[in-house]
C-alpha cells in the first residue's frame, strides 16, 4: 500500500498528514517526529504561546508568535529534512500574525480550517515554495476559495482536506444540526473537489481525507475511495511524542465511545470532544470568574456576553493535565486507544511492507 504523496514541491514518503492540534498536543516534538518518520508534520498554531515561556500574561500575541516560531524549530531539529507544516485556524485574532510568524521559520506547508482562508496566498506572497492547504467540508468551499485566489492572486491551492464532521475531533465546519445524520458523504466530496480541479482549473490536486482514520483499513479505504492521503490527529495523541501532558492521553485510554460527542465552542463552530466533564469546564469559568485575557478569537460569544466558557484556557488546561476541568477534543474513535505507543510503531503499523507482505500471502 505504501505510496508517496506529494503536496506543492514537497513529497513525503507516506501519504499521511498528522493533524494540528491545539492547545499544544501538536507541537514541535509531534510534528517533528511524524516528518522525521516520513510523513507531515503539523505544529498547531491555537493557543501556542501559553506554556511557551514566552507568555507573561499580559503579551499574548507576541507569545503566540514567538512559541509558535520556537516550536517549529523544534519540529525541525528532529527533522531537519523533514516536510514540516502548521495549522492555522482562520477564527484567529492573529491568524494573519501567525502565518507569517510560520514561513518565517521555514513552514513548508499551511493548513487552514474554521473559516476560509481568502487571503492566504496574500500573507505568504513572498515564499512562493510554502503549499498551502485549506480544509473544507463541501464542494462549494473548495470552489469559492480556488475562484477568489485565482482572481486576486493567480494561484491555487497546492492540495485541499476534506473533513468529515462526522468523524473528526476539534472544530468542525458544519452547524450542529447537520452533523451526525447519514447524509454527509465524505468521499463522493473528495471526488467532487478533485473532478472540480481537474475538469474547471485544469489541474490535478491533490485531495487529502480527513476525520475517522484510525488504522491501516481506514487508509486503504481512503486510497481506494480516490482521496490521495489522509490526515489522521487522534491516532497521534496517545504516543510518547505526543506534546500533551500524561493526563491527557489517559483521558483517550480511559474514554468509551458514549463518552466523546458535540459540544458548542464559543468560536460559534461545534467541536467533537470527551464530555464526560462538560459541566465542569462551564462551571471553572464561573466559580474563578475567569476573564477573557487573551481575545484569542475574532468571533467568541465568551469574550463578548460571557456565553460557554474560555476555550483557550480550557484547552490549555486539559494539555497541562487538568483534564477534569479542560477541554479534551477528539475524533469518533479515540476510544479505540488502548496504550501509549510510538510514533514510528503508527506507521509500522500504517505502511510496514512486511505486514503487507504478509496479509497479501495469507
Amino acid at each position: 500500500m505504501a505510496q508517496s504523496m506529494t503536496i506543492g514541491k514537497y513529497t513525503v514518503p507516506y501519504p499521511i498528514i498528522q493533524g494540528g492540534m491545539g492547545v499544544r498536543i501538536s507541537a514541535g516534538r509531534l510534528a517533528g517526529t511524524v516528518a522525521k518518520c516520513g510523513g507531515i508534520g503539523l505544529v498547531a498554531a491555537a493557543g501556542i504561546g501559553l506554556g511557551s515561556g514566552f507568555y507573561n500574561g499580559r503579551n499574548f500575541f507576541q507569545a503566540d508568535a514567538e512559541g509558535f516560531k520556537a516550536e517549529i524549530r523544534k519540529a525541525y531539529e528532529i527533522a531537519p529534512d523533514g516536510v514540516i507544516g502548521v495549522n492555522v485556524m482562520v477564527a484567529l485574532s492573529d491568524f494573519e500574525q501567525l502565518v507569517r510568524a510560520a514561513v518565517e521559520a521555514g513552514a513548508k506547508v499551511i493548513v487552514c480550517g474554521a473559516g476560509l482562508p481568502m487571503s492566504l496566498p496574500e500573507l505568504t506572497a513572498e515564499h512562493p515554495d510554502v503549499a498551502l492547504v485549506p480544509i473544507v467540508s463541501s464542494l462549494r468551499a473548495a470552489q469559492l476559495i480556488a475562484r477568489k485566489w485565482l482572481k486576486a492572486y493567480k494561484r491555487l491551492p497546492d492540495a485541499v482536506v476534506v473533513e468529515d464532521p462526522d468523524t473528526a475531533g476539534g472544530h468542525l465546519g458544519e452547524k450542529m444540526e447537520n452533523i451526525g445524520t447519514g447524509e454527509y458523504d465524505q468521499y463522493a466530496t473528495v471526488r467532487q473537489v478533485k473532478a472540480f480541479f481537474r475538469d474547471d482549473c485544469g489541474v490535478e490536486v491533490p485531495v487529502i481525507a480527513a476525520g475517522g482514520v484510525w488504522d491501516r483499513a481506514d487508509v486503504e479505504h481512503a486510497l481506494a475511495e480516490g482521496a490521495d492521503g489522509v490526515q489522521m490527529a487522534s491516532r497521534f495523541v496517545c504516543t510518547e511524542e505526543c506534546d500533551a501532558d500524561d493526563a491527557f492521553k489517559q483521558a483517550y485510554l480511559n474514554c468509551t465511545e458514549e463518552d466523546i460527542g458535540l459540544i458548542m465552542s464559543p468560536a460559534g463552530l461545534p467541536g467533537r470532544a470527551i464530555l464526560s466533564n462538560k459541566d465542569n469546564i462551564r462551571r471553572y469559568d464561573v466559580e474563578n470568574n475567569t476573564p477573557c485575557r487573551m481575545g484569542c478569537l475574532k468571533k467568541c460569544s465568551y469574550k463578548e456576553t460571557g456565553e460557554r466558557f474560555c476555550i483557550v484556557s480550557s484547552l490549555d488546561r486539559a494539555q497541562r493535565g487538568e483534564v477534569d476541568t479542560g477541554l479534551v477534543f477528539c475524533g469518533t474513535n479515540a476510544w479505540k486507544a488502548d496504550r501509549i505507543t510510538t510514533v514510528q510503531e503508527i506507521f509500522d503499523e500504517l505502511f510496514g511492507e512486511a505486514e503487507e507482505a504478509l496479509q497479501e500471502a495469507a
